[in-house]
């Protein structure tokens, strides 16, 4: 049974694809998610994974399924399926042969105040930007003098 999903007030979603040398699930991310759920940071709504092997053949793990479940089973309560397979197998493309990557799908829950904020003082979000931790580390290293 899928999640009710409520649209207001409700955080940004974001997609992340986890890429991993190797086709093996270690569970090492799975702590980690759980932590941050836990915490109300973020709250998981879709979890997969795809593993390319070295003849370029493709499988998709489910959270459900019985190698993942152990490690993962806490991350996502009540995953909703909003990962479509084209958006699998455009995963799958990336990835080089003998790889893997986690697919997650989480709500930034730590922000839904704030969007309700803005959406009531007839605010609209025009920017957001990620900045990748590197460029943040060597801005950081620049500011030091390194």
């Amino acid at each position: 049974m899928a999640p009710a999903l409520h649209a207001e007030p409700a955080g940004p979603v974001d997609v992340a694809v986890v890429a991993f040398e190797g086709n093996r699930f270690n569970g090492e991310i799975a702590p980690a998610l759980r932590d941050l759920q836990k915490a109300g940071t973020v709250r998981v709504l879709d979890l997969t994974f795809v593993r390319k092997d070295s003849d370029g053949s493709v499988t998709v793990v489910e959270l459900g399924d019985e190698e993942l479940g152990d490690a993962f089973e806490r991350v996502a309560d009540t995953p909703a399926d909003l990962l479509s397979d084209e958006d699998l197998r455009t995963v799958a493309e990336g990835l080089p042969y003998d790889s893997s990557a986690a697919v997650v799908v989480w709500e930034n829950t730590w922000a839904a105040r704030l969007a309700d904020a803005i959406g009531k003082s007839a605010g609209r979000l025009v920017l957001l930007e990620r900045i990748p931790r590197e460029d943040v580390e060597r801005a950081v290293a620049a500011l030091d003098g390194n």
